[in-house]
């Protein structure tokens, strides 16, 4: 975890909202990033992505969920809906994408982030990995030597937050906030070296994060805290009478995943998964069920050096990207989950293996 990481053990892990600082811009790449399963080469952190992409669902022919029926429960104010499905949370909200999209960008950028991705045309923004300052222990240490090679310092965590807009059938918007995390432990007995792994989401995180998004769109403090602490009003009978749940299947010969869910809930909850578990969504066609995504085995997720080859920096390699098509189809009050290469044709059987376990265990 490094000299650094280890000092920063004691610091408190109970999430408050004057506990979080995340403004980290202006630091070095080699110093702050940790590697990530879509990562471009180089000096991302600095730079948009966002290249050339379609967003024929998002554009046209997107015929999203009215999210006020009964399978969810919301709490209101004026334009904004703070709402509730089981342990999912989003806002909706009265505006269109087009209107929401540059107040949303400038709420990250005001919380001390900067965008790796920033695709208006596909409704998703994500940042790139920044730490949460606010961890790190005041001591002595860090009150005196802290203040000299700040960027020394460390908690040994990364944090980066995803950001999808749904456009709806009202003409408003459904704004959904996942958290993805990374920490930095050794790799060797010995305790010489140390590489970056995913750690688990953080639903608090994205709960306050989501409650200042609400502010930064027009409900004050007080009002935001009483809607999160409301948690939406109480679930519906129906929601608690279906628990979700998944389970791996075959269909036409290929792995599958049986959701008993309906199509609009079971298509919200796919969307979450992949947001959660490091596919980029470069586009989606909700009237074909599909969501077009690039996937990354963890297998060869890139490794950092640690504490001391961060001082040096280190060269990062581009990785090798797969395009797929996650197709859900629904069937009254069930779906089905399956994957397609990306020309829309079976995907190879290993692969399809792999991702509908990694998608079944997400929608459980």
């Amino acid at each position: 975890m490094g000299a650094a990481a280890v000092m920063a053990l004691s610091a408190c892990s109970v999430l408050e909202p004057d506990k979080i600082d995340y403004k980290t811009a202006g630091r070095g790449v080699s110093l702050e990033v940790p590697p990530d399963l879509t990562q471009l080469p180089g000096q991302s952190r600095y730079s948009v992505s966002g290249g050339a992409v379609t967003a024929s669902g998002y554009q046209a022919g997107q015929v999203a969920t009215q999210a006020t029926g009964t399978q969810a429960a919301a709490s209101t104010l004026a334009d904004v809906q703070y709402k509730r499905d089981g342990t999912e949370r989003w806002l909706h909200v009265s505006r269109s994408p087009d209107q929401l999209w540059s107040p949303v960008r400038d709420f990250w950028l005001e919380n001390g982030f900067l965008l790796a991705t920033d695709q208006a045309n596909t409704g998703i923004m994500e940042t790139d990995w920044a730490e949460n300052r606010a961890k790190i222990p005041q001591d002595f240490i860090r009150n005196t030597v802290g203040k000299v090679f700040d960027s020394l310092y460390s908690t040994g965590e990364r944090d980066r937050f995803r950001t999808r807009m749904e456009r709806t059938a009202d003409g408003g918007t459904d704004i959904y906030v996942t958290h993805r995390g990374m920490e930095e432990v050794y790799s060797s007995a010995a305790k010489d070296s140390t590489i970056w792994q995913p750690r688990a989401r953080d639903p608090e995180l994205e709960a306050e994060f989501l409650r200042r998004l609400m502010v930064r769109l027009g409900v004050s403090q007080e009002q935001s805290k009483a809607m999160i602490a409301s948690g939406g009003g109480a679930a519906t009978s129906a929601t608690a009478a279906a628990p979700k749940t998944a389970a791996l299947a075959t269909v036409g010969g290929q792995p599958a995943v049986q959701v008993n869910e309906d199509f609009d809930r079971a298509w919200r909850r796919v969307g979450l998964a992949l947001d959660r578990t490091g596919f980029t969504v470069e586009d989606r066609d909700r009237s074909r069920g599909t969501y077009f995504v690039r996937y990354v085995e963890p297998s060869v997720e890139k490794k950092e050096p640690g504490f001391f080859g961060k001082l040096f920096g280190s060269a990062s390699k581009q990785l090798p990207t797969t395009k797929y098509q996650v197709v859900v189809r629904g069937d009254g009050a069930a779906s089905v989950v399956t994957l397609q290469d990306g020309n829309g044709g079976p995907a190879p059987l290993a692969d399809a293996q792999r991702i509908m376990r990694v998608l079944a265990d997400e929608l459980k």
